[in-house]
């Protein structure tokens, strides 16, 4: 019997997306590359690894047992990995750090002075992407770190997650328009709710918290930051639901009007989450330690209304 560690790789990226094509981008390769691999891993346990009778590519009740000792040879090779490369002092390479895109042009500016200042000897590669993504990539080992705003999914790769700081929502509006504040989220007119476009975790979010249907898609103008909405916002198109974080920005030069939300409010809470199981977990709770003491409370806010009593909706995947 011989298979790689780039196999399981595979193996495991196949089964935690369930479709062929999906897992080959996932691992960066081509779709028959990824089934002729996934072929060679089959024929060296002599038997099917995955059902591909139907839509989705299901493992195999032997694939299930392989599955499991898959992730244990995986997670076991890491932290040899990062024994070779000198786990007990700074990593050799440069830690793989993702955020959220409602996170990173917000916090980014009070993050990365942090991490040079707090770990000079170790070096930083910062990218952004979609929740889904990033824990995708913290699954496979592509990347190291990830700040995100809602809870790792069941099922995959067992993760840390340690909470860096709450994030409250306001009400955003036409400037001009003339409300008594704090507002009570009933209160809110839903149709005039202006949402990211489906994938991002802040859209889940703002429907949970305003009580929008399944599905609703009405005022969404298939944005895909919250800048766009903003100037949509601006132009009296309607309104939306901002993370604090984003007032700095957003909110600086008057083009819009804020307004606080009333008890309980909603929001969200940061979190920075890595995998279990990964090499130099030290560090990444030095990090962690790190970030949640230096952005509590975040800088310069020019909105700070009591929210101790908000309910921070975090359920659903972004």
């Amino acid at each position: 019997m011989h298979f790689t560690l780039k196999q399981l790789r595979y193996f495991v990226a196949l089964v935690e997306t369930g479709h062929f094509g999906r897992a080959a981008e996932r691992c960066n390769i081509t779709q028959p590359a990824l089934s002729q691999q996934i072929r060679q891993l089959e024929e060296s346990f002599g038997r099917p690894l995955i059902d591909r009778l139907g839509r989705m590519a299901t493992p195999t009740p032997v694939g299930r047992d392989v599955l499991a000792q898959a992730r244990a040879v995986l997670d076991a090779a890491d932290a040899l990995e990062a024994f070779a490369q000198g786990a007990i002092g700074a990593p050799q390479r440069p830690l793989r750090f993702g955020l959220i895109p409602t996170v990173a042009p917000y916090l980014l500016p009070d993050i990365y002075p942090l991490l040079t200042a707090a770990f000079p000897s170790v070096s930083f590669s910062i990218s952004e992407g979609r929740t889904e993504l990033l824990l995708a990539e913290l699954s496979d080992g592509r990347l190291d770190l990830a700040l995100v705003a809602s809870p790792a999914p069941p099922g995959g790769p067992r993760l840390v997650s340690v909470a860096l700081r709450e994030d409250p929502f306001v009400l955003a509006t036409p400037p001009g328009e003339a409300r008594v504040a704090p507002i009570a989220l009933s209160d809110i007119d839903r149709s005039r709710m202006l949402l990211l476009d489906e994938g991002h975790c802040l859209r889940d979010q703002a429907i949970a918290a305003c009580g929008l249907p399944e599905g609703a898609g009405g005022r969404t103008f298939a944005a895909t930051s919250l800048s766009t909405i903003v100037e949509f916002v601006a132009s009296g198109q309607g309104i939306t639901l901002l993370p604090s974080i984003a007032l700095r920005k957003e909110a600086a030069d008057g083009r819009i009007a804020i307004h606080p939300l009333a008890p309980p409010g909603a929001g969200r809470m940061l979190s920075l989450v890595w995998r279990e199981a990964a090499p130099h977990r030290d560090l990444f709770q030095a990090v962690a330690t790190t970030l949640r003491d230096g952005l509590n409370p975040l800088p310069s806010a020019p909105f700070s209304p009591d929210q101790s009593n908000s309910v921070f909706s975090g359920s659903s995947p972004g």
